[in-house]
């Protein structure tokens, strides 16, 4: 635990371990004095591990011919990003995570990371191309066998056969264990019976589902036997070049609220026919007299492994959605840095708006928590690439992934919405408008909170995995022990055992900024602080919980739903504690002494901002008292704010976003050139005596 020491009352407080000595001392200071941050060095950083493949679709997604056309027709749109798919596959920009035997790199991690970025040229291609190639053509991989890649894989990969990931129904959404639609196995004719038995099991909201798909991998209860072996996957012709083929029925959304460059529609499936080795059997097969066999005998742990080989949906979400965080950011930033608003300190001169606090604090906040969760998704690819690659492929490395997963792309996913309509405000009316691409952006990537699973769901699992590796740590424990732990948590004696807290906290807060931020400041007691939060709410809900296993299914399931909401914030508690680490094992290897200096600040900023928002459960628990609550939100708007807005474009620079990715007018420069025009013409229409003089001043004169 780390040492509470007395202060004496001067604005210097404690400092962080991972960065050099903070010599500012006051808010002016540290603008006359500020660090320079090395911009190359920190773009490269942010990279990650796969720069190359990065720059490699930043360069492509750079040419016009990939970018989004604002007001094409909804059938127009849909035609150009089908072409630009095409594309895709000219600058063979597909292939990275395919098998090497069949002209692919085997390289998940790098094709995770340049298929992220095209989000920049239109997230309608980043959908529709995973969609083709992350869903339809991967699931192929890594559910089916040699067998079915030599036979299927290569006219996928050409886009010879444009695909749906034929998994969501209408009638169950994110269950996908309880879909209706059935696979029965026919020994007769050595095929599989695929049926779509209600309206509610229609296969819904699919991509290329509406016109371009010719083939799907459909999600069905295989059943041979009279016996339900669970949701496998299944290779399922659509269409011919005359249409669909018989017993497949397929509607089309239409108009949505974004993504309108994809054509989703909605499968029915009467009765189709398929061969039986069309069953991509990885892990569960049929013989030919109907025997069903899996190396994996849990039907439950069976169908999670399944579903976890499809992860990369997910990862690759946490990571667009970084960058539209990014871009936004890099928008409103530098629109902000030269956009100028009344005349507050000067009666000539208008103020910058990003001087401004509020503007600092709508913005600079963001800007951490982009840092933190663009840190915290190139850790979770690379966990994505050790499992995919083989070299770290045990089922705890599996369960590991699936819960990042499930814990960071609904984190990232918020946020990016949240930040993309705070930038747009900040914008003004020029935010608003199409060509600075905030609105549009927002709209297609509203989709992205329930893509891959809605966020609640994702959160809900997270805390089950939590609540999981808690009672596995407390296995054997009697009643007494349990309660025990449990009741410590929130008692006197767990407060002050952290070292945040005292009996005198109040008397030696009182007065006192620096000595209230002191004592929570560090590294270390940032993370006792998140930590703590986590490690209770756990607890707390765990033993709330502990009764259901011994209750009927009603009783438990009422109890379980009593407590959902505290499950979804432990969880999110915990993925916030995930992207903090990741911000903070990043700030080990950077040696640049200024810019360690700056990036450990806006460490900071990010994690007093999720104690602040938390400051209620801080309070109520007990972990921090009200003077050290006001000093936190002190620091945040008198230290940091000021040590971080002369660095706001640099940060944003080292995004590496050149305007032919950003292509959004106000972030060009032109609005520093209007603004200096505009005062230009001013002054000198004031040196020339050509300026009117104003009513206000004429009756201030005769007052005097």
């Amino acid at each position: 635990m780390t040492q509470v020491h007395d202060h004496t009352a001067t604005d210097e407080a404690p400092q962080s371990s991972t960065a050099a000595p903070d010599a500012a001392t006051s808010p002016a200071a540290t603008t006359d004095a500020a660090p320079a941050i090395n911009v190359e060095w920190l773009g490269e950083y942010l990279l990650g591990k796969w720069a190359k493949e990065r720059k490699e679709s930043r360069t492509l997604m750079s040419n016009p011919e990939f970018h989004r056309v604002d007001g094409l027709s909804m059938e127009d749109h849909r035609e150009r990003v089908l072409h630009q798919l095409s594309l895709l596959v000219e600058n063979k920009a597909v292939h990275r995570a395919f098998p090497i035997g069949l002209g692919g790199d085997d390289n998940h991690g790098g094709n995770i990371a340049a298929f992220e970025e095209t989000v920049l040229a239109d997230p309608s291609l980043q959908i529709k191309s995973g969609v083709q190639w992350g869903l339809f053509g991967s699931a192929v991989v890594h559910l089916g066998t040699k067998e079915h890649h030599d036979k299927w894989l290569p006219d996928i990969m050409s886009l010879k056969t444009p695909g749906a990931f034929a998994m969501t129904e209408i009638g169950h959404g994110s269950d996908v264990a309880s879909i209706a639609t059935t696979a029965t196995y026919d020994a007769d004719t050595d095929e599989f019976v695929i049926n779509t038995p209600f309206r509610a099991a229609w296969k819904e909201y699919l991509g290329n589902a509406a016109l371009h798909g010719k083939a799907a991998t459909v999600f069905a209860q295989l059943i041979t036997k009279d016996v339900n072996h669970g949701v496998h996957a299944f290779y399922v012709p659509l269409r011919d070049d005359s249409g669909p083929l018989p017993g497949i029925s397929t509607e089309d959304d239409g108009l949505k609220g974004g993504l309108n460059g994809i054509d989703n529609g909605r499968l029915h499936f009467d009765h189709v026919r398929v061969p039986r080795t069309n069953l991509l059997n990885r892990y569960g097969n049929v013989d030919e007299n109907g025997n069903y066999t899996s190396d994996i005998d849990s039907p439950g742990r069976r169908f999670f492994t399944m579903l976890g080989t499809l992860v990369q949906g997910r990862v690759s979400l946490d990571g667009a959605a970084v960058l539209a965080s990014k871009l936004a950011l890099n928008i409103a930033i530098k629109y902000g840095s030269e956009r100028r608003q009344f005349t507050a300190s000067s009666n000539t001169n208008e103020e910058v708006i990003l001087d401004y606090q509020r503007h600092q604090r709508r913005l600079l906040p963001r800007l951490a928590q982009t840092y933190a969760m663009s840190f915290a998704h190139e850790e979770f690819l690379e966990k994505f690439d050790g499992v995919f690659s083989g070299r770290t492929d045990t089922d705890a490395d599996r369960q590991d992934l699936e819960t990042i997963a499930a814990a960071l792309k609904p984190l990232s996913t918020w946020a990016a919405l949240d930040t993309l309509q705070e930038a747009r405000e900040a914008c003004g009316g020029s935010g608003f408008m199409a060509e600075n691409r905030l609105t549009q952006m927002r709209a297609d990537l509203d989709i992205y909170a329930t893509f891959e699973g809605d966020n609640n769901v994702l959160l809900q699992l997270v805390a089950k995995r939590l609540l999981t590796d808690y009672s596995r740590k407390f296995a054997g424990a009697d009643a007494g022990a349990m309660a025990h732990y449990v009741a410590d948590q929130v008692n006197e004696a767990a407060v002050n055992r952290t070292g945040l807290r005292r009996f005198a906290q109040n008397v030696v807060d009182f007065g006192s900024t620096a000595r209230s931020i002191g004592y929570v400041r560090d590294t270390d007691s940032q993370r006792q602080l998140l930590t703590d939060r986590v490690e209770t709410m756990v607890a707390d809900v765990a033993g709330k919980l502990r009764s259901a296993s011994k209750l009927p299914q009603a009783e438990a399931a009422a109890l379980f739903n009593s407590h959902q909401n505290q499950l979804i914030m432990t969880a999110q508690a915990h993925a916030e504690l995930l992207q903090w680490e990741a911000f903070t094992r990043a700030l080990e290897k950077i040696e640049d002494k200024d810019t360690a200096q700056v990036m450990t600040w806006l460490r900071d900023l990010f994690g007093f901002s999720l104690i602040e928002k938390n400051l209620a459960w801080y309070l109520m628990h007990g972990r921090i008292s009200t003077n050290r609550a006001q000093a936190i939100t002190d620091y945040i708007d008198d230290r940091l704010l000021p040590r971080l807005r002369p660095q706001a474009l640099d940060l944003v620079a080292a995004f590496g976003l050149t305007d032919e990715l950003v292509r959004a007018p106000i972030a060009s420069g032109i609005e520093a050139k209007r603004q200096n025009e505009a005062r230009d013409y001013c002054a000198a229409r004031r040196a020339s005596g050509e300026e009117p003089v104003h009513e206000k001043d004429l009756k201030q004169k005769k007052r005097r």
